[in-house]
């Protein structure tokens, strides 16, 4: 008797269906609730590695980071009621970051449903409007069907999380049904017409800026619209943390726009005539709360590309709105006949050497310079090495004065208000890609949430640096309540480990740096380490972000009172 007719249990063809889809390693926080699946995994162990996360919270982020980093779903497993909750901050930061990724969660005895049985939540329910896609598995047979649905949901489109809930019941039920292949995504094509009127309305303008996010970009795709940049003369910017898209050392590109860009860089945005929105959904973040690209009507000709149809005109009246994905899109703008840019090539030039202006930190008289620990910190990453971001204040020191593109990643959650992002990602990136150097960045808050993924880094040998930037405070919110209700600070203060000493006891490196010479060679001793290592910034409080400080924060509030 064939495999395909062999009769199986639920859970086996759960796990039977994820290796189908090519899946090589899952996430998970074990539960009861799904006992069935983790012993199938059992079985193909030299297949799929099964991470073991402490906070299905860690969990969830590392699935959603292993999206983010191959492209392919990442899938985590959680238990019914506390692990689902807990796992739904990934969920929606997936979401919102159009990240491909599959969950499962195990769930109540169908009999019992509606009984308020222990732990028990209405998981379709609760993960509709979190989701891209949220079902529950009815009967045994159904499941090749429904799982291989919700990696098609996962990936096509516009890519998202799909949650999945397993009744304990249809998990140990068997059944001889067949399992289900994958299901292709086809790609999207522009049309010829859309081209054709794209190629116009670049003739036509005189402050082209092309504006590049989202998701599908890929070596062959980042090379692609760099040669249609080039080929056009025109200046790139990149979406809200999206910016190692495009090759930051390329002479096109001229920033990141988002939260706190250069206000230089602002208003060439603002005053474009003719914006080419490729990938990017054009969100709050990338927008600044649609201030820069107004909704529903912008100011300046859009034209939106997006592989998901339901995205174009959503927010923002188009004049053009094209329905394709970016490798097609790309394909097609590369045959287009390029435009002279003459016009606008001084422009470009000006812009590139703004952006590159911006890369200077400005000066600081304290013992520690987080502007020249950047410096240093961007001289020592390979160009390889991938970086990840926490939520917070501290994340513009990273983001504006490092250099991403090329061969550099970064991983980090444009869903700016996801707390704990930092630390998960950085170890499942060291896990995905050991040879490359792996480097977090996290606020002290950020730690507090997801800094026990240490241990996990710890238990399965990945090796990243782990930067704590500690300022002892909510520094985000301390900076809103400095500039709304100045001297009536409360709630955002933080008492803080030793985060050195934290590190040793977990069995890593750990360093504390207070003067900014010290950096350079705590960074290279954490290298050397071989093994996860903490490095613990001490950073004076009044140093609220990359451009201003508490105290200018409050005397501007008192003034404008």
């Amino acid at each position: 008797m064939s495999k395909r007719n062999k009769a199986r249990s639920g859970g086996r063809l759960v796990v039977d269906a994820l290796r189908g889809h090519g899946v090589d390693r899952i996430f998970c926080v074990p539960g009861e609730s799904y006992l069935e699946v983790l012993d199938a995994l059992y079985d193909v162990s030299n297949e799929v590695s099964l991470i073991s996360a402490r906070h299905e919270g860690g969990a969830g982020f590392m699935a959603e980071a292993y999206g983010k980093l191959t492209g392919q779903p990442g899938v985590c497993l959680v238990t019914r009621g506390p692990g689902a909750c807990n796992a739904s901050i990934a969920i929606h930061s997936a979401y919102q970051d159009s990240t491909p990724m599959v969950m499962v969660v195990g769930q109540v005895p169908r009999p019992f449903k509606g009984r308020e049985m222990q732990q028990e939540v209405d998981l379709e329910a609760m993960f509709s409007p979190l989701a891209k896609w949220s079902t529950e598995i009815k009967t045994i047979d159904e499941i090749p069907d429904v799982m291989a649905r919700a990696f098609h949901v996962a990936r096509s489109g516009r890519p998202g999380p799909v949650v999945v809930a397993l009744p304990v019941d249809v998990s140990v039920e068997t059944s001889a049904v067949a399992d289900v292949p994958p299901i292709a995504v086809a790609g999207v094509r522009p049309k010829a017409d859309e081209m054709e009127r794209l190629r116009d309305l670049l003739e036509g303008a005189e402050r082209p800026l092309v504006m590049i996010g989202g998701r599908g970009w890929n070596r062959a795709t980042r090379h692609g619209i760099a040669a249609f940049a080039e080929a056009n003369d025109l200046p790139v910017c990149c979406a809200f943390r999206r910016h190692d898209i495009f090759d930051n050392a390329h002479p096109n590109f001229v920033g990141e726009v988002g939260n706190d860009p250069d206000p230089r860089l602002e208003k060439r945005v603002m005053e474009a005539d003719l914006i080419i929105a490729v990938g990017t959904r054009l969100n709050s973040s990338t927008t600044q709360n649609f201030a820069l690209i107004e909704a529903p009507r912008p100011k300046q000709t859009l034209v939106h590309v997006h592989q998901d149809a339901a995205v174009l005109g959503r927010v923002h009246e188009t004049e053009l709105a094209i329905h394709a994905a970016v490798a097609e899109f790309v394909a097609a703008a590369l045959e287009m006949e390029p435009v002279d840019g003459g016009g606008w090539r001084a422009a470009t030039a000006e812009a590139r050497r703004d952006y590159q202006s911006s890369l200077i930190p400005p000066e600081y008289e304290g013992a520690l310079d987080l502007g020249q620990v950047m410096v240093q910190l961007g001289e020592l990453l390979t160009p390889d090495a991938i970086v990840t971001l926490d939520a917070g204040n501290f994340s513009g020191w990273p983001r504006q004065f490092l250099q991403y593109g090329g061969g550099r990643r970064i991983l980090s959650p444009a869903a700016v208000g996801a707390m704990g992002y930092g630390v998960p990602a950085a170890v499942v990136a060291k896990i995905v890609a050991p040879d490359r150097m792996v480097v977090g960045c996290i606020g002290d808050g950020g730690w507090g949430m997801t800094g026990q993924e240490l241990a996990t880094a710890v238990q399965y040998g990945a090796a990243p640096v782990l930067i704590v930037f500690n300022n002892a405070m909510f520094g985000t919110i301390r900076v809103h309540q400095e500039r709304r209700h100045p001297g009536r600070t409360i709630g955002t203060d933080l008492v803080n480990p030793g985060y050195a000493a934290l590190a040793r006891c977990h069995g890593a490196h750990g360093e504390t740096v207070e003067e900014t010479a010290q950096f350079k060679p705590a960074f290279e001793r954490a290298v050397a380490a071989g093994k996860v290592a903490v490095i613990e910034l001490r950073v004076d409080p009044e140093v609220a972000s990359t451009r201003t400080t508490l105290t200018a924060l409050s005397e501007a509030a008192h003034d404008g009172a």
